[in-house]
């Protein structure tokens, strides 16, 4: 979903010199769109890879869950609040999926998540800007939603079966959620003009975090050539940024709502629609923990995984009692 996770150093061990037999056997099976699966040989950096954008990925959905949640109480109507309410599950749902998938690359959920909370693991850089508004909540689901499914629609043909697998599934929600977050936007510009403001303020707001989300430029993506080789991305970063805006930009249009860049304008020779230089040191700003709400986000994630312990307790304790009742059961039987 977020390819910000291709873009960190490989900072593990070199891996030695590999068989350029089975070298070949792997990129062969990539080539002919044969899926590769838990238990086939695969390089070392194609795991490695795959780890760091799964869990990435995976955090991401939870990490996620806390600028949306924040409105469930506050959301207009009890209908905006059972959408939301079951959209926020969508996303825990994700991250289940997700952490189950990582795990089959031999990193269990335990070590993602210490990884995460001491600070040695990414999330999405958009999930560290503040909803504001009930609009916010709109833009969230049309603008950030919307990316992710142009990052996700590809991943399901990803060459990882578990991780390609995760993503129809995911796909499918993320698309309601996208749709929702229109609808809301729809609402609010149809609305009173104090609420189309509203709309038009979010969206000045979150339209250029979210073309970050695409991560940097390829001229500056650190891993794009084994991804691309490796089929894991199946377009660049650039590539998606794009086909994003050309079917963002007419729907805001439809909306009457304002783009906050100047430089927007329509191509008509190549039909894409041209846009203005992102700020890539807020990007690394926030990326590297400096953004409105890293500080809070980190505080809620590491409280709520510290508030859970006993049900992790209890749920281990309960399945050793299972195992051990089911071992006398077998003796019994015996």
């Amino acid at each position: 979903m977020y390819t910000q996770g291709l873009n960190v150093k490989d900072t593990g061990h070199p891996a030695a010199a590999e068989d350029p037999a089975k070298l070949a056997r792997f990129q062969a099976k990539i080539d002919a769109e044969d899926k590769i699966e838990p238990n086939d040989w695969m390089p070392e950096a194609y795991r490695r890879t795959l780890v760091r954008q799964i869990s990435q990925h995976a955090h991401s959905e939870i990490i996620g869950m806390q600028p949306e949640g924040n409105w469930l109480a506050r959301a207009p109507s009890l209908r905006r609040k059972v959408a939301l309410l079951a959209k926020v599950q969508d996303e825990a749902g994700h991250g289940l999926y997700l952490y189950a998938a990582a795990e089959t690359l031999g990193l269990s959920r335990e070590e993602m998540v210490a990884q995460l909370l001491a600070g040695k693991a990414k999330y999405s850089s958009i999930f560290n800007y503040p909803t504001l508004s009930w609009a916010d909540i709109g833009a969230v689901g049309w603008l950030v939603d919307g990316a992710a499914i142009m990052n996700q629609i590809p991943l399901c043909r990803c060459s990882y079966g578990p991780y390609a697998r995760a993503m129809i599934r995911i796909c499918k929600e993320e698309s309601f959620h996208q749709r929702q977050g229109y609808e809301i936007m729809l609402t609010l510009c149809r609305g009173s003009a104090a609420q189309k403001a509203m709309a038009q303020d979010a969206l000045s707001r979150w339209w250029w975090p979210s073309l970050m989300m695409f991560g940097p430029s390829d001229k500056e993506s650190l891993h794009s050539a084994d991804t691309m080789k490796w089929k894991i991305k199946r377009f660049s970063n650039d590539d998606l940024r794009q086909k994003f805006i050309d079917a963002t930009v007419p729907q805001g249009h439809y909306l009457g709502l304002t783009f906050p860049d100047p430089d927007l304008k329509r191509d008509e020779a190549s039909g894409h629609w041209r846009f203005g230089e992102i700020d890539w040191s807020e990007f690394k700003r926030v990326l590297a923990g400096d953004g409105p709400c890293n500080r809070q986000r980190m505080a809620v994630r590491g409280q709520a995984h510290e508030d859970g312990v006993w049900v992790r307790e209890a749920a281990l304790a309960h399945a050793r009692k299972r195992a051990e009742r089911a071992a006398a059961a077998k003796i019994a039987a015996e």
